[in-house]
């Protein structure tokens, strides 16, 4: 993930000034937003490298919690 893909996560997380004037909201969907781009990069990992799309779809259903 580079540095302006984390920026821009922020940014759509309400984060402007890296402050939340002493709410956690912001900063709990700054942290989604980290968790979902990862797991996606993880799940196109698993698609790019399994032999088999059943094998890679199971998979990729455990890592997003659907299994």
């Amino acid at each position: 993930m580079t540095q302006d893909e984390i920026i821009e996560m922020a940014r759509k997380a309400g984060i402007r000034d890296c402050t939340c004037s002493g709410e956690f909201g912001c900063l709990k969907a700054f942290a989604k937003l980290v968790a979902a781009k990862e797991q996606d990069r993880c799940c196109s990992i698993v698609f790019a490298q399994c032999e088999s799309d059943n094998v890679a779809q199971r998979t990729v259903d455990s890592i997003r919690g659907k299994a």
